[in-house]
């Protein structure tokens, strides 16, 4: 059995017992516990009650944070023309096209969105198998297939962050970074379970909010109160 460390063992400690935490309760115990030489970052998991399997119980979505992820985003973008020059002037990381796909295929994916115009979805489209179990592939369903790739490009880093339900029906996101306010962590976390309670699909049928818990990125996590949880 593998040996539990100093920090871990104090962690657990002062997690247990504790569960249904107001959010502000649950961001404030989880600062004081979060101790790694880096700066952790606040993840979410929301176990809702949908089967993805079926098209109609799908919950997929975007939210922009109030106070942002604290998180570098880079940002691709595939687009000729004028817009590529649009989306070089809006900071995009990398912009191409076959260029691009081709690199992409050679296994470097040094992105963290992609984002492409309707044009060239023929294109990325020949990328499924790559993007889409890694959660890239462009959609317009959350404003990543757009001719405004300024204002796509510009939310992506800006702390624009995309869910997206797992096979187990949970939703898992990084929210903000450890070292935040205890103000600004309970600002996204209500924000980001505000945008999923809203993405509510039409299939779901019963409980649609199960549980919704927060953790570090090193840490153990602990349930929150639902109707804390919701946005005020």
């Amino acid at each position: 059995m593998a040996k539990i460390g100093k920090r871990s063992a104090a962690a657990r400690t002062a997690f247990e017992g504790k569960a249904n935490l107001s959010v502000e309760d649950a961001v404030k115990l989880i600062k004081s516990a979060a101790s790694a030489k880096f700066d952790e970052t606040l993840e979410i998991a929301m176990n809702l009650g949908v089967d993805p399997r079926h098209a109609d119980q799908m919950v997929r979505g975007v939210v922009q944070l109030p106070h942002g992820t604290g998180k570098t985003v880079r940002v691709a973008v595939f687009a000729r023309g004028a817009k590529a020059d649009e989306a070089k002037a809006a900071g995009a990381d990398i912009v191409g096209a076959e260029d691009l796909m081709e690199t992409i295929q050679q296994g470097k994916i040094e992105f963290d969105r992609c984002i492409a115009t309707p044009d060239m979805m023929p294109l990325v489209g020949r990328l499924g198998k790559i993007l889409g179990p890694r959660n890239l592939m462009p959609n317009p369903k959350v404003g990543t297939v757009t001719m405004d790739v300024k204002t796509a490009i510009e939310a992506a880093k800006g702390g624009e962050v995309q869910f997206k339900v797992e096979k187990a029906g949970v939703i898992h996101g990084g929210i903000g970074k450890v070292s935040f306010g205890e103000d600004k962590l309970a600002d996204n976390v209500r924000a980001f379970v505000d945008a999923v309670s809203k993405a509510k699909p039409a299939g779901a049928k019963g409980t649609y909010l199960k549980k919704v818990s927060l953790s570090s990125t090193m840490g153990p996590g602990v349930t929150v109160d639902l109707t804390s949880a919701a946005a005020r």
